[in-house]
């Protein structure tokens, strides 16, 4: 395929690993990549502009004659930047404000997964002064529910709970993090693996990239707090064709079906996160974006150009691309700052061992940053994702694990067990 243009220099929106991943696949692929802010691991980074400062960024292109922004993280487009590029000669790669609906507003995603008929768990709707109302449902079903802020909140916003205590425990917490008024959730408790399935979409057609899982929780086992994910790996052997064939079906069709029919236009990344129940697939929510790690191993894996399948998007001729994938596993590990995700943690601690790395290893900088003498500290929650390839999953578990202890900073925590869960047996009505 030829790029409509041979401008090949973009903007990329955002500044932790998964953008890292994005502009180290986009260089790969024959551009040149400005990444703002970016952080201290990724080239070409502009840690002064904002990723939501549009007037700012549509200045930077024109400075630097960029034709295309390619958007990471879910503010920018929550915020407008497609809507504000519309009618320039300056074309996004996102949904305007409209379509990341589908991941800024849960009561408004869940609205749209009932009118187009997209499989998935029952919910009540809630307003912070209705509190006494949710607290009586959350008895009713005995606790085994999910609570879901319906705003925005880095992946930490979903409470799952198995008790009435702790549900109540959870709308506590909203109240407690989320003054004035705000809506909510209460969801029937799913069960079953879940699984992120993630495509590139002109609201038409969608190219799927590898069935990928993420480990949310912080501690082994599927323990502890929520996080923004401590690690992911792919393609995932229990997804097999009779599973993607319910997915399609039962949750990515409709959805493309009622992308057809709103009133708003969507290309870019589009996030299913699914769980696989008795019943069958289950839609737990959208992300109008790449995942975060699940792009640290899902664009490693990805053999096809990025750059053309995105362009291909926009031209409005994806359904000429072919999505190639590369052979084996590819595993993510976190390496996260002791303490997160506390709302506060100590940072600024010096890192060791990126450069005793093997060369196979990939190393993705999320929370980086260096001091005025040019050493490279920790800046934040998830400090960095290395990731690890194998002909088998076990090889690539292992190898990746070898290489995490080669890297040091103060207060290091790492979850022990991404990419080795028990591979659990599908049963139901598949």
């Amino acid at each position: 395929m030829t790029l409509s243009t041979s401008n090949k220099t973009i903007v990329l929106l955002g500044g932790g690993a998964r953008e890292h991943a994005m502009a180290w696949k986009l260089t790969r692929d024959g551009a040149t990549v400005h990444v703002l802010p970016g952080n201290a691991g990724i080239p070409n980074s502009h840690p002064n502009i904002s990723a939501t400062d549009f007037p700012t960024i549509q200045a930077f292109c024109q400075e630097y004659g960029v034709k295309l922004i390619v958007v990471g993280p879910e503010a920018p487009l929550a915020a407008g930047v497609t809507d504000f590029f519309q009618g320039s000669d300056i074309r996004v790669f996102g949904p305007g404000r409209a379509g990341a609906t589908l991941e800024s507003s849960k009561v408004w995603s869940k609205d749209f997964m009932r009118r187009h008929g997209v499989a998935t768990a029952l919910s009540w709707q809630f307003r912070s002064d209705k509190m006494d109302a949710a607290r009586a449902k959350a008895a009713e079903l005995n606790g085994d529910v999910v609570v879901k802020f319906d705003g925005l909140a880095a992946g930490k916003g979903v409470y799952v709970c198995s008790s009435v205590a702790e549900a109540h425990a959870a709308l506590d917490d909203l109240a407690r993090l989320h003054s004035g008024w705000f809506s909510f959730l209460l969801e029937e408790k799913l069960t079953g693996p879940e699984i992120s399935i993630i495509g590139i979409t002109d609201g038409n057609r969608i190219r799927l990239l590898s069935p990928s899982q993420d480990h949310k929780q912080l501690l082994a086992g599927d323990q502890g707090p929520n996080t923004g994910g401590m690690g992911a790996y792919c393609p995932v052997p229990f997804c097999d064709d009779n599973v993607l064939a319910a997915i399609r079906t039962d949750i990515v069709d409709p959805t493309l079906r009622g992308l057809q029919n709103e009133q708003f236009e969507f290309n870019g990344f589009l996030y299913f996160g699914i769980m696989l129940t008795p019943q069958g697939p289950k839609l737990l929510e959208y992300n109008t974006r790449l995942g975060d790690p699940e792009a640290e191993v899902l664009l490693p894996a990805l053999e096809s150009s990025l750059l053309e399948l995105i362009e291909a998007t926009l031209d409005g001729q994806l359904q000429q691309t072919v999505v190639r994938q590369r052979r084996g596993y590819y595993v993510g590990v976190v390496l996260a700052s002791g303490g997160y995700p506390a709302a506060s943690f100590p940072t600024g601690f010096p890192i060791t061992g990126l450069d005793q790395l093997h060369p196979s290893i990939l190393a993705f900088h999320g929370a980086t940053k260096r001091t005025e003498t040019g050493e490279l500290v920790t800046n934040g929650g998830r400090v960095l994702v290395l990731v690890g390839h194998g002909e088998e999953l076990e090889d690539a578990v292992a190898h990746v694990y070898r290489e995490v202890e080669r890297v040091n900073f103060q207060d290091a925590y790492i979850r022990t067990d991404i990419g080795q869960r028990p591979e659990p047996t599908l049963a139901g009505n598949w």
